[in-house]
């Protein structure tokens, strides 16, 4: 497949992965040392929804516009709240006309010590971004392959932080290539946070790669934690949309599965097309 962040911009994909990535930021600045955020494909950064990409798909429809009308508990509401106050920021007016990538919703929750490094190779979505964070002293955007800077970047000199791979999945290996870049990462920083996604249409695929990225962090000293996230808005058919999605966070905060177990409960019926969503929540097995 081939996911084209301004086609599935907002969409719940995207909802669930933002969601993920502002919980953990909000958790690195309880402390006050510095961190640092790598997006190895980083996209455009800001996405117009009243665009041509975004209008022919229409996954924001179902995605961050029903989450902004979801009644949430007042618990799941204090916990999704930074995000949705990131995607309003863009949106002054009632009506939802523009979505932040995440190099803009990370960018929301850097403070004054932090610091982000954004690679994107597409010369438009690069052009984007860059005019998004415009003379930004604490962002840069890198004109190199995300699969080459992965292991390039690391560690960074803040040494906490968090690493997200979210490619387009273009190739058909790039499940083996996700795999193989985190794990070179891995061996040079075994302390950082990563958050791989990837899109779940390969029941196959999607757990080799889950058992492979266990086996790299168990085999680590210390040994790193890894989280699986996946989240189904309807059953998969193969050749059809995307509707299931998941996530590893390697070294997940201490705070993030219970966190999500919330959240992801009380977004099953908002997200659900034609039902309630289903989500998987759990550790995978070395």
């Amino acid at each position: 497949m081939n996911y084209r962040h301004a086609f599935h911009a907002g969409g719940f994909a995207d909802v669930i992965k933002h969601i993920v990535l502002t919980r953990i930021l909000v958790y690195l600045q309880d402390k006050p040392a510095a961190f640092r955020v790598i997006d190895t494909h980083a996209g455009a950064g800001l996405y117009d929804l009243t665009g041509d990409e975004a209008t022919r798909s229409g996954e924001f429809l179902t995605g961050i516009a029903r989450l902004l009308q979801a009644r949430l508990s007042d618990q799941a509401y204090a916990l999704v709240a930074p995000y949705l106050d990131i995607v309003r920021s863009f949106n002054p007016t009632a009506e939802l006309v523009a979505y932040p990538g995440s190099p803009l919703i990370a960018r929301a929750l850097l403070r004054p010590q932090d610091r982000m490094t954004l690679c994107e190779l597409a010369p438009g979505p690069r052009k984007q971004l860059i005019d998004s964070l415009r003379r930004d002293t604490q962002a840069r955007v890198v004109d190199l392959d995300g699969w080459i800077a992965l292991p390039a970047f690391v560690p960074p000199n803040e040494r906490r932080g968090v690493v997200l791979i979210d490619p387009a999945f273009e190739a058909k290996d790039e499940f083996e290539r996700l795999a193989d870049r985190f794990a070179a990462a891995f061996a040079k920083w075994t302390t950082g946070i990563y958050v791989l996604w990837y899109p779940v249409k390969s029941r196959r695929a999607t757990e080799q790669l889950a058992d492979r990225v266990a086996h790299f962090a168990a085999a680590a000293k210390p040994p790193g934690k890894v989280l699986r996230i996946e989240f189904s808005v309807a059953p998969q058919i193969e050749g059809e949309v995307l509707t299931s999605t998941g996530l590893l966070v390697v070294n997940p905060p201490w705070t993030l599965h219970d966190e999500l177990k919330l959240i992801l409960q009380e977004l099953q019926r908002p997200l659900g097309q034609g039902g309630p969503a289903r989500f998987r929540l759990d550790i995978p097995k070395a």
